[in-house]
């Protein structure tokens, strides 16, 4: 994946706003619904996201009425972009620690 690459997803309208929201992992309905965008956008957005390795599907959960729900998170913890002699674009992917706790979260919930 190109640094312009990375840069033009990011720069998508709605793609900070839901890499900010996703601290905590998310449906695609809760982000659509909380940050007001267009279901088909927030789904495309997510995708996009998913393919740069920027957001990840967290989880497959089940609602009130039965459902399978996907849920994302996002894997990074910052992004920063560069304009040096060259667009260099730098990824800080989630701590390890965050993961664990993350993972030992979820194991206990399912027990």
């Amino acid at each position: 994946m190109s640094s312009v690459d990375l840069l033009q997803t990011l720069g998508n309208k709605y793609s900070a706003e839901i890499l900010d929201a996703t601290d905590e992992p998310r449906s695609a309905q809760e982000l659509s619904d909380e940050l007001e965008i267009p279901i088909a956008t927030c789904y495309r957005r997510i995708d996009e996201l998913t393919e740069h390795d920027l957001l990840e599907l967290h989880d497959n959960i089940l609602s009130d009425d039965r459902r399978r729900i996907k849920v994302y998170r996002r894997n990074v913890d910052a992004v920063r972009v560069e304009f040096d002699e060259e667009l260099t674009v730098d990824i800080e992917q989630r701590s390890e620690v965050t993961n664990r706790l993350d993972e030992a979260w979820r194991t206990l919930s399912e027990g």
